[in-house]
């Protein structure tokens, strides 16, 4: 038996000889049973948060080791000093307290740091003597069941330092702005005389000139904790993070300067995510553009917020149709007047660029031919891929429809940022993760790494805001992959994309709804994805210029340019191609054809007129070559056509196809009933009667189409 543990042992008998009279108070624990706060940290262990206990205080627990020896030293020397030789109550300082306050009229007090931390855990009153000998009991109990480290480690993290902090490492954070273990001489003896007197002394430290002035505790990256502590079910004390500090404070700088840089424009909220591909890691998070102002309801967090995301979904439709072999970047598709069931989608800018390659129309962000594509896609289609991504979609496939490739539901930025890594690491999708203590989720493959890098080399080659088609920056070691989107009605601008190891997806807008006519993706959030993206661009490393290998099915095969197949023994040039092996489409081109020792182009009656209107006339061909059969645009077999079966709201279906150059009449049937005749391009209405009817539409050379039309009468 040690010589401290036999004094404790006389001094417990004598003072439980004393003490009889009264109840013994059971041995305390050494950590309060109020419980503890959580403290939310970077990944680099600086503070972000420190949220109150369950009690309303602020305590943290550190080991005593992390305390630091200045400040051990400095309260021993100061409540203490003979720490190491008592068995808890310390008779010499008893001595001391009663001769000074009672003999000399200066209050002293004699209590141990042991015998201060069994007043603070058993929650004694001191003042009278029976409460004194129960907490001299207590702290002899104390001293007989840990070893004194434990005791002084509990003591430094239960003392009051004022205003409801309790503990040095809050109060060290709360003063000072740091971690005990780094307080130097003069803060650490500051520190050690506040539990004497910590209602009047804590206000005095706080305001101090040399504890530099008055410190709030950290309040960083304020969404981003928030989503964390919403997520821990289990409130553990501390949480790690994945913010990365500086990537957190560059962020929040570009999103503050830029909305008061465009605060004229009605720009006056912004959000924006960053995410590290490679473990899914969130760096960043900026949930809006200042989370204390009201008036743009700061406090809710863009990045988990569901918003119509516009065209940022239209790659997954590029993708899915590439991986089923309906076509490959250099297919042509028609930008053109088109009805799908009562579905007639129009590009952004009202216009139509008749002919166009898919890799044109994903840079371009044209409508009509990914509404083209989506129609054409088989299950799994983008409303079963997005499913699979773990996005929240409500409603059922119906709901939706083709418009949902144009954005016609609402994903969060979370979901934008898995989806655009998904597409950089060939289709496997992955969760986020945002505490560092968290392991990788599993990952699920949703798309093939052809069609994936097929999409990707597309995105590349979207320019900058402001540049031309294809600009020289593309040519950069380090490219950027990325999309825009615009909602309806100018609700939201978005900006997606991929460098090197970063996922970075930018949203400007309103919390409320409101549409502005600044809320343009390419206009109101693309300059802001790239102040961040080349701000980010300077601190890349070799290892952070994460890209993807072109898969060994991907190959280049040269293609006719004006139709994108195959060329054909009439074709005046060829060009470069991707193509994916044994699934994109291998046709050869049928639109150069020659007659009489001269090349036409036979484009159909739809595509021509448009590239007429645009002042790009092709050479007709001449009337007696046979062409290819008309093809029905509307109606489509896409979807059923719900109408009223009477009253003004029955309007009559269109009827429009697209013929060859060589045909000047078209003529409609619906059964064996004869609808009428138009021209090419020109429409025929039809007012048809509720069931399933087969359409057929037959040109001037006996050439024809059939589309089965299903018709219901409206709610």
């Amino acid at each position: 038996m040690t010589r401290r543990k036999a004094a404790a042992l006389l001094a417990f008998a004598a003072v439980a000889a004393v003490a009889a009279a009264g109840p013994s108070p059971p041995a305390p624990p050494l950590k309060d049973p109020a419980g503890y706060p959580q403290a939310v940290y970077d990944r680099e262990g600086g503070l972000l948060r420190l949220t109150t206990a369950p009690d309303g205080r602020y305590r943290l627990w550190r080991p005593l080791g992390a305390l630091g020896p200045e400040l051990v030293r400095a309260t021993l020397a100061r409540e203490d000093r003979r720490f190491r030789l008592h068995p808890g109550v310390d008779p010499f300082g008893l001595v001391r307290a009663v001769w000074s306050t009672y003999v000399l009229g200066r209050r002293a007090g004699g209590s141990t740091v042991t015998m201060q931390l069994a007043r603070l855990r058993g929650r004694l009153r001191t003042r009278r003597p029976a409460g004194k000998l129960r907490q001299m009991l207590a702290a002899l109990t104390l001293e007989l069941l840990y070893p004194k480290d434990d005791i002084l480690e509990a003591y430094l993290n239960s003392a009051p330092y004022g205003g409801g902090i309790e503990g040095a490492a809050a109060a060290s954070l709360i003063y000072f702005g740091k971690e005990p273990g780094n307080l130097v001489a003069a803060e650490a003896e500051a520190l050690a005389a506040l539990p004497q007197s910590p209602s009047r002394r804590g206000p005095l430290l706080a305001g101090r000139a040399d504890s530099r002035g008055a410190r709030d505790l950290p309040f960083r990256a304020p969404h981003a904790v928030d989503a964390l502590l919403g997520a821990d079910g289990e409130r553990s004390p501390v949480i790690v993070s994945t913010i990365d500090p500086g990537l957190q404070a560059l962020l929040e700088r570009q999103l503050r300067d830029y909305v008061a840089f465009r605060r004229a424009e009605g720009i006056h909220n912004a959000a924006a995510l960053l995410v590290d591909r490679r473990g899914m890691e969130v760096l960043a998070a900026v949930g809006s553009a200042d989370y204390l102002d009201a008036r743009i309801s700061g406090q809710v967090d863009g990045t988990r917020a569901p918003r119509s995301p516009g065209s940022a979904l239209k790659p997954l439709v590029y993708a899915r149709a590439f991986e089923q072999g309906l076509v490959h970047p250099a297919t042509v598709l028609n930008d053109a007047p088109t009805r799908f069931g009562d579905f007639s989608p129009e590009n952004f800018d009202g216009s139509y660029q008749g002919p166009v390659s898919a890799r044109e129309a994903l840079v371009r962000s044209r409508n009509v031919p990914v509404i083209g594509l989506a129609a054409r896609i088989s299950e799994p289609d983008l409303y079963d891929i997005l499913r699979r991504a773990g996005t929240s979609l409500p409603f059922p496939r119906e709901h939706y429809g083709l418009a949902l490739a144009l954005g016609d539901a609402e994903v969060t930025m979370e979901d934008l940022a898995r989806l655009y890594a998904m597409l950089a690491d060939g289709g496997v999708v992955r969760p986020l993760r945002r505490r560092l203590d968290a392991p990788p989720g599993d990952g699920r493959r949703l798309l093939g790494p052809e069609a994936c890098w097929l999409t990707m080399d597309i995105l590349k080659e979207v320019p900058r805001p402001g540049q031309s088609f294809r600009s020289r920056w593309t040519r950069d070691a380090v490219p950027v992959y990325w999309k825009t989107g615009t909602s309806w009605a100018f609700r939201d601008a978005w900006a997606v994309g991929v460098m090197g190891r970063f996922v970075l997806v930018v949203w400007v807008g309103d919390f409320s709804g409101a549409g502005n006519p600044a809320f343009v993706g390419t206009q109101a959030a693309g300059p802001l994805f790239f102040r961040v993206m080349d701000a980010l661009r300077q601190r890349l490393e070799s290892g952070d210029r994460v890209e993807a290998v072109r898969p060994e099915r991907v190959s280049r095969l040269r293609v006719c340019p004006v139709s994108g197949r195959l060329p054909g023994a009439d074709c005046p040039r060829t060009v470069a191609a991707w193509f994916i092996a044994g699934v994109s489409p291998i046709e050869t081109c049928a639109l150069h054809r020659r007659v009489a020792g001269r090349v036409y182009e036979f484009w159909p009656s739809d595509l021509a007129r448009i590239l007429r209107a645009a002042g790009l006339p092709r050479l007709s061909p001449p009337g007696t070559v046979e062409g290819a059969p008309p093809r029905i645009t509307s109606p489509t077999g896409a979807g059923a056509y719900a109408r009223p079966l009477s009253g003004a709201g029955a309007e009559p279906l269109p009827l429009t196809a697209v013929a060859d150059a060589g045909a000047a009449a078209l003529y409609w049937f619906a059964g064996e009933r004869f609808l009428g005749r138009a021209k090419p391009g020109e429409t025929l209405y039809w007012d048809p009667s509720p069931g399933t009817t087969l359409v057929r539409v037959v040109d001037d050379r006996g050439r024809s189409d059939a589309q089965t039309v299903a018709v219901g009468a409206a709610p």
